[in-house]
């Protein structure tokens, strides 16, 4: 609660600081081809863009399997948890299987003693974890090349603070980048941003 609470506080400020967006990314964007389950995140991240439009860390009591938030809000966890379901993973249920199993392997940062299915699966560090022991881990570079379409990225925004997004199979014209699709703030959004921040995670799932 208090991670998502201060992630929301780091979005506002770093929107007031001018951290806009490209107005229209899909116009000039270079539409690279990709199919199956990849096809299938990527559509349904993009899709995201038109319907989640606040940035909300609330803890709010969900489902379990397949809980949610109303989609016109999430964090940006919520981009890659919902993306996925689209494939058939469902990461709340995953997530909390593997908590169940060895919760000690996870990070010890909100006090809890047991995992909790509302929110184990919405906090970044938990999914940075699950996916390395999964054997999802690619290699962290500083060339876009090594960065594909359905990529998840993590990034350190200081402060103890990490973002999550996802990777498109759009490709900016202006830098030949393939666009990061998360939500730092003004709800899910695609924008030219591999490389705005340290990336210290980088997972491939399929």
């Amino acid at each position: 609660m208090k991670g998502l609470l201060t992630a929301a506080v780091l979005a506002v400020l770093l929107v007031a600081a001018g951290c806009s967006h490209n107005a229209d990314p899909l116009a000039t964007a270079e539409r690279i081809p990709v199919s199956g389950k990849v096809k299938l995140v990527i559509d349904d991240a993009i899709d995201q863009t038109h319907h989640t439009i606040h940035y909300d860390p609330a803890y709010v009591r969900i489902n379990y399997p397949g809980g949610d938030i109303p989609i016109e809000r999430g964090v940006c966890s919520d981009v890659v948890v919902r993306a996925l379901r689209k494939s058939g993973i469902d990461l709340q249920k995953t997530v909390h299987e593997d908590m169940m199993q060895s919760f000690s392997a996870y990070p010890q940062k909100w006090g809890l003693t047991e995992p909790d299915t509302n929110i184990d699966h919405r906090r970044v560090p938990n999914l940075m974890k699950y996916f390395e022991r999964q054997g999802k881990s690619k290699g962290i570079t500083a060339n876009s090349r090594d960065y594909l379409p359905g990529d998840i990225v993590v990034w350190d925004m200081g402060g103890g603070l990490s973002h999550i997004g996802l990777i498109s199979n759009l490709r900016s014209a202006s830098s030949g980048q393939l666009m990061t699709i998360h939500n730092i703030g003004r709800g899910a959004q695609i924008d030219d941003r591999l490389f705005d921040w340290k990336i210290i995670g980088h997972y491939r799932y399929f």
